[in-house]
């Protein structure tokens, strides 16, 4: 059977694997599950190294379909499912996928993107389940060139498939230069014994101090590499149990915390905000007893907001520092924290970091520079069919970078100060202003256009616009709001800006280059921070 969920169902053939909205599915389950659809889409044509695009929420099905490309080597694609056509026709196209599937909620932007890619895609599949969708969700259209899920399992065998080899994920981050880039890294490459699979979730999940026979919550999108990271590693490598909602209810969460005996739980500042404006009473109610850890990352966590949640849960929320490129690179507990506010940690045991300054020099301690990191166990990046994009978040000497401006003090902790590269964190989401841009000044009454981040209590930060008009254009709010459409027309709604202003000029330099941060800075003024 699917080698490492086999040996977990041996033992633990009746208890939950995996917990939805639905029900739960049982180890036994779960492993018949999975290898039926190794067999299925093995039958399908996918051989090893093919691609399969997934569009789904967090539901039994998405860690199902997860689990067999880890156990087939198949790569896996998840798809940010607030992207609209256009997005998921790109990558579909890049990853050259041989197999798209899709919840029921996304199957009209599924069928959309088929029409028009420039993939074969020979294998078509709908997730079909009215419960997984919210209540105010669109009737289901017609899935005539789509397979049931369901009906797919079926076709396949429970059997124990042959030739069970190493599979991964690559995912898709939005770049600088407005185009998704695939990120595929050494260590969840796809190929080789599937040993190696459970010595890397086996090992990280002992590195990010996640127990064993654990439960894990996951209440954010496995389209994020830490939530997908989170979730799969302590699966596969430490038999936890999966308990899910594809949505964060921050009374909720609580709730299913002390309901399912929760271990260990994966949250961003924004989560932490939803959960801080809680009423007292509901406070007061949570034991949070089963709680073992509780990571945070992927945007700046105020640090008022921090010392709150440290107050109420303890030295257990952890912080890391990291990226889809780079994996986890530092961390820091809950108690370092209090002694160094403001610090994403130290490096990690298998991680080399340095700090350099424009002239490429290592920076002395306490000196501000560019950071770069390299695993001292040979795991390294890519991006898919884009070496000079690779090349250039390298240094000569085989260090990466993810683009942060900081530095190391005396004893070794890291603190960030800027971002090099043009990027904006909403709510624990890297959003690029380039793809932005890039569709803002299509539209016939822009001439020019610049966007950045603009400060959020809520969400860390927002997406703001500064727009030049074309000749003989007035400005308004009827043009703002126009305008806002406009991008939800061709990018996921939170690309979308916040809110547009209208300037008679942009400044840009004799060469060009747009002077954003002389446009950025007013708005952050009196924010006490500057990411």
């Amino acid at each position: 059977m699917a080698q490492l969920v086999s040996r977990i169902a041996e033992h633990r053939g009746a208890e939950p694997a995996l917990i939805d909205e639905r029900g739960s599915t049982s180890w036994s389950e779960f492993n018949s599950r999975v290898n039926r659809m190794i067999d299925a889409l093995r039958a399908r044509g996918l051989q090893p190294g093919a691609t399969i695009a997934l569009m789904s929420g967090n539901r039994r099905e998405t860690i199902e379909i997860t689990v067999a490309a880890t156990h087939a080597a198949w790569i896996i694609v998840p798809v940010n499912w607030h992207w609209v056509e256009d997005e998921l026709i790109y990558v579909v196209d890049n990853a050259s996928a041989d197999a798209l599937i899709v919840e029921d909620r996304f199957l009209e932007v599924g069928q959309a993107a088929m029409e028009r890619s420039e993939a074969t895609c020979p294998v078509r599949i709908v997730i079909n389940d009215d419960t997984s969708a919210p209540d105010d969700a669109e009737p289901v259209p017609d899935s005539a060139s789509f397979e049931d899920y369901e009906a797919v399992l079926a076709s396949g065998s429970p059997a124990e498939p042959t030739d069970q080899a190493r599979g991964g994920p690559m995912f898709y981050t939005s770049g600088t230069t407005g185009f998704p880039k695939g990120v595929r890294s050494v260590l969840t490459a796809s190929g080789g014994d599937i040993g190696m699979l459970e010595l890397i979730c086996a090992g990280f999940s002992d590195m990010l101090g996640l127990p064993k026979l654990g439960v894990t919550l996951l209440v954010g999108p496995m389209y994020h590499s830490a939530q997908w990271v989170f979730t799969i590693f302590p699966l596969l490598g430490h038999g936890s149990t999966v308990v899910m909602r594809h949505r964060f209810d921050p009374g909720e969460t609580l709730e299913l915390i002390d309901r399912h005996g929760v271990t260990n739980v994966h949250l961003v500042p924004t989560q932490f905000q939803r959960l801080l404006k809680l009423p007292d009473p509901v406070r007061a109610a949570f034991a949070g007893s089963s709680l073992e850890v509780v990571y945070h990352g992927g945007a700046p966590c105020a640090p008022g907001m921090k010392r709150s949640m440290l107050d109420w849960w303890g030295s257990k929320v952890t912080e890391y520092y990291g990226g889809t490129e780079g994996g986890f690179l530092t961390m820091i507990s809950g108690s370092e924290w209090l002694g160094r506010p403001g610090s994403i940690g130290r490096a990690l045991a298998a991680i080399d970091l340095k700090v350099v300054d424009d002239a490429g020099d290592e920076c002395p301690t306490n000196q501000a520079g560019q950071i770069y990191f390299k695993s001292l166990m040979g795991s390294d990046f890519e991006y898919h069919n884009a070496p000079e994009k690779t090349a250039a978040a390298h240094s000569s000497d085989g260090y990466g970078t993810l683009g942060d401006i900081g530095y190391i003090d005396d004893d070794g902790f890291v603190f960030l100060s800027d971002r090099k590269i043009d990027m904006i964190i909403s709510g624990g989401v890297n959003i690029y202003p380039a793809e932005i841009e890039g569709v803002l000044v299509m539209h016939p009454a822009v001439e020019d256009a610049a966007v950045f981040g603009v400060p959020d209590d809520e969400f860390g930060e927002q997406v703001k616009a500064v727009v030049e008009l074309t000749d003989g254009v007035s400005a308004g709010d009827e043009l703002s709001r126009e305008l806002i459409e406009y991008v939800r027309l061709h990018l996921a709604g939170y690309k979308a800006p916040r809110s547009v202003e209208f300037t008679a000029h942009l400044p840009r330099t004799q060469t060009g280059k747009l002077l954003k941060r002389q446009i950025r800075e007013p708005y952050w003024e009196g924010s006490g921070r500057t990411i």
